[in-house]
């Protein structure tokens, strides 16, 4: 009963969320371009943050798995497959594929270690391998997105377990002495309470793309969140089909932009814009510039654009450096306004026009 009532849920549509335009931003670049690696979404209380994340969930593409792999391996792919399903390869097995709808498989709270990677029967995986594990959220989430409530208030030993996998690509799990893996590639989405808990160095360096939501402010604003709230508890099914045409729109956004992603050209200017602009903001590592690239790449394909444009890196920066650490953690995250000045002084410098 369970299954069927999750199949027929209703989500508040995404296109009914109200401003909040840099979230939804950053969630879309994300379902188009999962190798951006996921977003830190900071807010208080009451902010959307949850509903704008679950309402992703009906623009989702479908992908391309394989039919009885519990892990859900990627068929066209050897380099992302559990050892069973490579082993089929390797014997010359054609497997069987099944399209699924990419769906938000959320961390429950309190999950255990054993019930994010997954339980591990030891006297099997010596006879079996990775036959012997007992998948775990990792598993699940397996081409879809993660989605982590909170993520802040997460244990140590748990929060490195899913960022390991969120960057590595793989679940690995060992126990005395018996290694088993299976590829895990999700798309990380992470909440936090500003009110609740600190901020993790490590945790938000581990994040690609950061955004920061408050309460709206604007009168006006606020009747049309009050209004389609009430609309939609009353009448979900009408209110969705209100919005079909501009969610429809939005899909056919996304896999198009799916599709133009790989072909997106970026200037070798644009690359030293980049360069210039982090150097500048003393920003911490390298992996700051590498995301705004693919980021600003991604936002060019949802534009349906074939060329990265300056503003499109300006936009990326902004997603990609408000969280990042600087100067070795010695100063705080650069601010709009610094991005925004850094980026004009490097353009300028670029372009031959030094301010």
């Amino acid at each position: 009963m369970a299954a069927l009532f999750q199949a027929h849920r209703v989500h508040y549509p995404f296109s009914a969320i109200v401003d909040q335009e840099r979230l939804k931003l950053s969630l879309l670049l994300n379902a188009i371009n999962p190798r951006i690696g996921g977003v830190l979404i900071r807010g208080a209380k009451g902010t959307g943050k949850s509903t704008t994340v679950r309402a992703l969930v009906d623009l989702l593409p479908e992908v391309e798995v394989v039919a009885d792999c519990t892990f859900r391996c990627n068929p066209r792919d050897p380099t992302n497959m559990c050892d069973v399903c490579r082993s089929r390869v390797e014997r010359g097995e054609s497997l069987p594929r099944a399209l699924m709808k990419m769906r938000v498989v959320e961390l429950p709270i309190g999950s255990t270690e054993d019930r994010v990677v997954g339980t591990l029967n030891i006297e099997k995986a010596i006879r079996e391998g990775v036959r012997a594990l007992e998948p775990g959220i990792l598993a699940e989430a397996n081409q879809n997105i993660l989605y982590v409530d909170e993520i802040n208030l997460l244990p140590d030993h748990i929060a490195d377990i899913i960022l390991d996998a969120a960057a590595s690509g793989w679940n690995v799990v060992e126990r005395e002495g018996i290694s088993v893996q299976h590829p895990s590639r999700f798309i990380l989405i992470g909440t936090m309470n500003p009110e609740e808990g600190g901020r993790r160095p490590q945790l938000l360096d581990r994040m690609a793309l950061h955004t920061e939501i408050s309460t709206i402010h604007d009168p006006s604003l606020r009747k049309e969140v009050m209004r389609y709230n009430i609309e939609f508890e009353e009448d979900p099914i009408g209110f969705m089909e209100r919005f079909k045409g501009e969610q429809e729109e939005l899909r056919r956004r996304i896999l198009a932009a799916r599709e133009l992603v790989p072909k997106v050209f970026v200037p070798e200017s644009l690359y030293e814009v980049v360069a210039r602009m982090c150097i500048s903001l003393r920003v911490d590592g390298h992996r700051p510039d590498i995301i705004i690239v693919k980021a600003a790449r991604t936002l060019a394909a949802f534009h349906g654009r074939s060329r990265v444009e300056p503003q499109d890196i300006l936009e990326c920066a902004y997603l990609a450096l408000s969280h990042r650490t600087r100067n070795l953690g010695m100063d705080p995250p650069a601010t709009d306004i610094q991005i925004r000045e850094e980026f004009k002084k490097a353009l300028s410098i670029v372009e031959g026009n030094p301010r």
